[in-house]
């Protein structure tokens, strides 16, 4: 399967969570906690963020994990010195959510969906 079908199965996938991924956004922008919330999406385990949806718990196969660009950076995922190149791509988190999903072959990947109806970039 290519990529961009990946993707799109990916998104179709997600469109139930939007809804709790947006409030848990806008919590974490509104407490101070992070300008830069990232959602670590996986199945299986993840050793990243807070645990926010559960695979089992839900109708969906995927779990996500609340986190955001500081906790990237204090473990190393993300290099200091690329910080700045990650806020400039980093999309409008009031319009965009910033998914960090790792797939099923152990590939990982930012992606970005929207809060609303769209596809993902």
């Amino acid at each position: 399967m290519d990529e961009q079908m990946k993707y799109r199965l990916l998104e179709e996938e997600l469109r139930s969570y939007r809804k709790v991924l947006g409030k848990a956004a806008d919590t974490i922008i509104d407490e101070r906690v992070s300008a830069y919330p990232i959602f670590v999406v996986f199945k299986g385990v993840a050793e990243l963020g807070i645990p926010l949806v559960k695979e089992e718990e839900v109708a969906g196969r995927w779990s996500v994990n609340a986190s955001s660009l500081e906790e990237f950076v204090a473990k190393r995922l993300i290099r200091e010195d690329k910080v700045d190149d990650f806020k400039a791509v980093y999309k409008d988190a009031t319009e965009w959510l910033c998914l960090f999903v790792v797939d099923d072959e152990g590939g990982a990947k930012f992606v970005f969906l929207p809060r609303e109806d769209g596809s993902l970039n």
